[in-house]
């Protein structure tokens, strides 16, 4: 019933809008984001966030939407502030692209990303000694 529900949710019109033009520059689209949805007063950007941009906008990633990567714990970059604060500014520490999926996302304050999976995953070297009962290649 649920896939049902959600096939029929998705075959409705849309009115669906960006909170910003497509076109406008990275750094355009980020500090809307910051000031429109976080009420951040502004956004600081590293010299590898600067440098970043710079290359996206190189390579035409510029009309790519932004997804920021920040904390779960605030409407902020930082998990201290709570509530809906105000009073401070968005620190971009990096920024990355995943054009394949179709976005550039900034990494706020100390997020970080979960790192990339290996070719051969280290499950195949786990294994149970049967006769010990023993789990080997854990170490």
């Amino acid at each position: 019933e649920l896939g049902k529900a959600v096939i029929k949710a998705a075959e409705l019109e849309s009115d669906f809008k960006f909170l910003y033009p497509l076109d406008i520059p990275i750094k355009e689209k980020i500090e809307t984001i910051a000031k429109e949805v976080y009420g951040a007063d502004g956004v600081d950007y590293s010299e590898l966030a600067e440098s970043r941009i710079r290359e996206y906008t190189r390579l035409g990633y510029d009309d790519l939407p932004i997804c920021m990567a920040k904390t779960h714990l605030s409407i902020s970059h930082d998990p201290n502030l709570k509530g809906a604060p105000t009073g401070f500014r968005v620190p971009i520490r990096d920024i990355s692209a995943s054009v394949g999926a179709g976005f550039v996302y900034p990494l706020l304050g100390t997020m970080s990303t979960m790192p990339g999976l290996p070719t051969r995953p280290a499950y195949y070297d786990i294994d149970i000694d049967f006769a010990t009962g023993r789990v080997l290649g854990l170490s």
